[in-house]
């Protein structure tokens, strides 16, 4: 038993062996085979993998490359646009300063047509103008010669003197009637061609006749000699015009005139030629009481009498201004009164209202607060107590006169 046993352990033994080293034969083939295919797929895994290496370093080279494009073809595209923008924006300002100057060219070009055309109108109406000045020279020829043919005579001249007085008169503003008086007849028996009236009942006269029938000599005569008579004779007039004025009577305050008289000069160049033939006659003139006048003069003179005479009639109107502002003020100091005596009105309404808003109010709120009172207290009797009717005395110190109760209020509000 223990041999058989033993045999079965020998054979399983060696049965063992067998197996073992079939099966370490066959693992070594299979090792073998493993070790061959992992070497095998290592190498095609290396393969792989170079390929891959390859690829992606083609890719990323690709990428780069690409990358590369890209950025270039920005900074071309950005600089092409830009290129295009300042060209655009060039374009337009060539355009605008095309269009500018075009515009100013046209405006050139129609201002030098109208230049053109004003000047044809200018050349027209410098022609029409010569052509008036040379028919208003003609005429005033004929006028000067018919004028000298007038003046010829005393009458014709002291007509034209006075029309140019009014002439100076109407100018300055003077009114016939109100300011001045023509022809007026004095109680010495003088007669003014005109009469000025001035504030105070005050007046100062003027005559327009003047002795020019010497100095239109002068102007015909051909010689020297006769010119320097004609000259001299002419003076001698108005000294002797200054005389007579002197004796007229038209200077006498105790009647209401000025201490002067007015002598009206028709011409101005008549003026002048005095003051240089002799600059002695005007002085002369004012000393005795005459005042010697041209038209602008003249003008000059009726400037200060109308400037007095507003004067005058401003101080007049301030006079009745302070007597109105007078009134105003007694006026003024009743009104105020009467604003005051409205204001302490007032004053006791809004006392009253006070009083009756205030004191009233809270008294009949207190008596109303006091029938509420009655009323929950009545409200919480027990039912077990007599129904019937009875009267309800309420304590004295809930019923206080109202008088009373108004003054404390009074004091309280006052305090």
């Amino acid at each position: 038993m223990l041999t058989t046993i033993v045999s079965a352990t020998l054979a399983a033994a060696v049965v063992g062996l067998a197996v073992a080293w079939w099966l370490s034969r066959q693992q070594r083939d299979d090792s073998q085979a493993l070790v061959a295919d992992l070497r095998q797929e290592l190498v095609a895994q290396q393969q792989a993998a170079a390929d891959v290496a390859t690829q992606r370093h083609r890719e990323e080279l690709h990428h780069a490359v690409q990358t590369l494009v890209d950025v270039a073809d920005r900074q071309v595209g950005a600089t092409t646009r830009a290129g295009a923008v300042e060209l655009d924006g060039r374009k337009a300002l060539i355009d605008a300063e095309l269009q500018r100057m075009g515009t100013t060219l046209e405006q050139v070009v129609g201002l030098v047509r109208d230049l053109e055309q004003e000047r044809a109108g200018q050349l027209g109406a410098v022609r029409e103008q010569l052509q008036g000045v040379t028919r208003t020279h003609a005429e005033l020829a004929a006028t000067a010669g018919a004028l000298r043919e007038a003046l010829t005579s005393s009458q014709a001249r002291g007509q034209w003197g006075e029309r140019m007085a009014e002439d100076v008169l109407h100018a300055a503003g003077f009114k016939h009637g109100v300011n001045y008086l023509t022809q007026q007849t004095l109680a010495s028996g003088g007669r003014p061609d005109v009469t000025f009236l001035l504030p105070g009942e005050l007046s100062v006269h003027m005559d327009v006749k003047f002795p020019l029938a010497n100095y239109l000599a002068m102007l015909e005569c051909a010689g020297d000699a006769d010119r320097e008579r004609c000259r001299k004779a002419f003076l001698r007039d108005v000294r002797d015009r200054v005389k007579e004025l002197r004796t007229r009577g038209y200077v006498d305050p105790e009647a209401g005139t000025l201490d002067f008289v007015l002598l009206f000069l028709p011409n101005e160049h008549v003026y002048g030629y005095l003051h240089e033939q002799d600059a002695t006659l005007l002085d002369d003139a004012l000393r005795q009481g005459v005042v010697l006048c041209s038209p602008s003069t003249l003008f000059a003179v009726l400037a200060v009498v109308r400037q007095a005479c507003d004067g005058v009639a401003l101080q007049r109107t301030s006079d009745r201004i302070v007597a109105l502002l007078s009134g105003f003020t007694q006026q003024w100091e009743k009104y105020t009164d009467e604003v005051d005596k409205l204001g302490r009105q007032l004053d006791t309404v809004r006392r009253t209202y006070d009083g009756i808003s205030g004191t009233r109010r809270r008294q009949l709120e207190r008596q109303l607060e006091r029938i509420e009172e009655v009323r929950e207290e009545r409200e919480l009797v027990p039912e077990l107590v007599d129904e019937r009717p009875r009267l309800l005395r309420l304590p004295d110190a809930d019923l206080q006169p109202a008088d009373e109760e108004d003054a404390r209020d009074a004091q309280a509000s006052t305090a």
